[in-house]
């Protein structure tokens, strides 16, 4: 007798199957995300590389109290002065265009430093960053103009001693010789944008990046908005912090009056950052 085929047993959809498999896909997503190690896990000293004062606060002043709140050692490279910036509209004022500007942005990146609790402040061009055999220098700020809000470009006229008129190569090995002297375990800078264009930033990122790489030392660059490849740190608990801190850069900007906001020397209107990214390259 021929055997009867059976018909395929009609497949029944099992209720909450879909609900499970997205439980599922969660709890793997969270646990991936549990193993994922922090940039900052074992770091005990990190070197923060800026073109000028204020862009430490302004850009990292959070993210450095953080690690100094968790105990690790963070010392702070400026590259220049800012010289060519404005001055806040005020008593101040008088300084615009001066040598006394160079010795008050001196004093409030001091005052600034001091607030965050940086270990160690040095100046891009003087020992111990300035590669060997090579006299000391000061570079200057370069300026920018703004090509579009949110944008900035160079200057329409560059001094000769100016940042991004100095070699790269040069800069970088002035980067290298500081790295080798405090050995950090994480160097971290600009994107390769500045941030917002500036030449003096874009500069210092691409010293920072190829500084880091000679010396064998983990780099890492700052994002300000929540991408895949970065990790996100909400700071918001150091808000007090830095906003003293910025109160110290006096000549270059003013805290609004909600506490929430900085009103720079051009009149532009940011909100205090207290959310930062950290991207490895």
């Amino acid at each position: 007798m021929a055997a009867v085929g059976r018909r395929p047993r009609d497949r029944v959809p099992v209720a909450g199957a879909s609900r499970w498999s997205a439980a599922l896909v969660l709890a793997l997503a969270l646990a991936l995300a549990a193993q994922r190690v922090s940039l900052l896990h074992g770091v005990s000293t990190v070197l923060f590389v800026h073109a000028h004062p204020d862009d430490e606060t302004i850009a990292t002043g959070a993210l450095i109290a953080e690690l100094v709140a968790r105990g690790i050692r963070v010392s702070l490279l400026t590259a220049t002065r800012g010289e060519q910036g404005e001055v806040v509209p005020g008593p101040l004022s008088v300084l615009e265009g001066t040598d006394a500007l160079t010795r008050e942005r001196e004093r409030e990146l001091a005052g600034a430093a001091a607030t965050l609790g940086i270990d160690g402040r040095f100046w891009l061009g003087m020992p111990p960053a300035r590669a060997t055999g090579l006299p000391p220098r000061a570079y200057q700020d370069s300026g920018m103009t703004w090509i579009r809000p949110g944008l900035a470009g160079p200057a329409d006229d560059i001094d000769d001693d100016a940042l991004v008129r100095a070699p790269l190569g040069e800069v970088t090995a002035d980067v290298a010789a500081l790295i080798g002297l405090l050995e950090p375990a994480l160097v971290i800078s600009y994107d390769n944008g500045g941030g917002y264009g500036h030449p003096d930033h874009v500069r210092m990122h691409e010293a920072a990046v190829a500084a880091s790489r000679v010396a064998g030392v983990a780099f890492a660059e700052v994002v300000h908005s929540e991408v895949d490849d970065a990790e996100w740190f909400d700071l918001s608990a150091h808000l007090a912090t830095v906003t003293d801190a910025l109160r110290c850069h006096a000549s270059q900007l003013t805290v609004d009056g909600d506490g929430a906001h900085i009103v720079h020397s051009g009149g532009q209107r940011d909100p205090i950052i207290t959310a930062v990214g950290l991207r490895p390259l």
